[in-house]
């Protein structure tokens, strides 16, 4: 057991499980839990031992996303350097070499559900409440949500979800596609676990070399593109409410 500040970090038996550790506001996501996670993401891909990465949350949520109370004090200069570090963190869990699960045990919303995205495999309550409101709140997606939601959805349902804001339950969730499995909650780690199992009896090169020609095959060049529109987007939102500047502007400003 390591000893993060906003993460709990445990590693057995070839699974390592990083649990989102700030209960007492639902585990809003802050920059110094993005650091820990990218020190526990580095731990992990370093010990040969560990064979599956398990995410998931405390309490009675998974992340209900970004925590709205450190990004009030940020400058608009300072929300971006964290913008593309949040990206550059994702970015590393999308493209981790062994295999993710997100066990969503209850809201995860927002930042919460892209870091659910990242993963290779979601496996949620069935009462779990999963979703983008960020339109709801003149904001938009980051953690390359624009292209994960679309590549397990279809674009039209994506369209539904991101336009609405609105959230649907984990049983709603694997009917649609959004996720592998909902289970009951009292099932959920039991769950995760053996398929956590079942990935980690199998060879690590093969699961390796299968991941990574997987993401080949999704065309991430497309995926850097995007992301890097998403922090540009993200900021043209935020600076809507400051400035009312467009998308469009600040956009065309980065190609110059």
């Amino acid at each position: 057991m390591e000893n993060f500040e906003c993460i709990a970090y445990e590693k057995k038996a070839g699974i390592a499980t990083i649990t989102l550790h700030r209960p007492q506001v639902l585990n809003a996501i802050n920059r110094q839990m993005w650091l820990d996670i990218e020190a526990a993401l580095a731990d992990a891909a370093k010990d040969a031992a560990v064979k599956v990465l398990i995410f998931t949350g405390e309490g009675r949520a998974f992340s209900t996303g970004a925590d709205q109370k450190e990004s009030k004090s940020r400058s608009l200069e300072d929300y971006r350097s964290y913008l593309e570090q949040l990206q550059e963190i994702t970015r590393r869990i999308i493209r981790f070499e062994k295999p993710t699960i997100a066990a969503i045990n209850g809201y995860a919303l927002g930042s919460g559900f892209e870091l659910a995205l990242a993963c290779d495999i979601r496996i949620a309550s069935e009462q779990a409440q999963i979703g983008s409101p960020e339109a709801k709140a003149t904001s938009c997606t980051t953690g390359g949500a624009l292209q994960l939601i679309q590549d397990l959805v279809g674009p039209a349902k994506a369209r539904e979800l991101l336009f609405s804001g609105d959230s649907v339950s984990g049983r709603e969730a694997e009917r649609i596609g959004l996720i592998n499995r909902a289970v009951a909650q009292e099932e959920l780690m039991d769950a995760v676990l053996k398929m956590a199992v079942k990935i980690a009896a199998n060879a690590a090169f093969s699961v390796k070399m299968i991941k990574r020609g997987l993401l080949m095959a999704r065309n991430e060049a497309s995926l850097e593109t995007l992301m890097n529109y998403e922090v540009e987007a993200r900021l043209a939102c935020d600076s809507t409410q400051q400035k009312q500047q467009s998308v469009e502007n600040l956009v065309l400003r980065k190609k110059k």
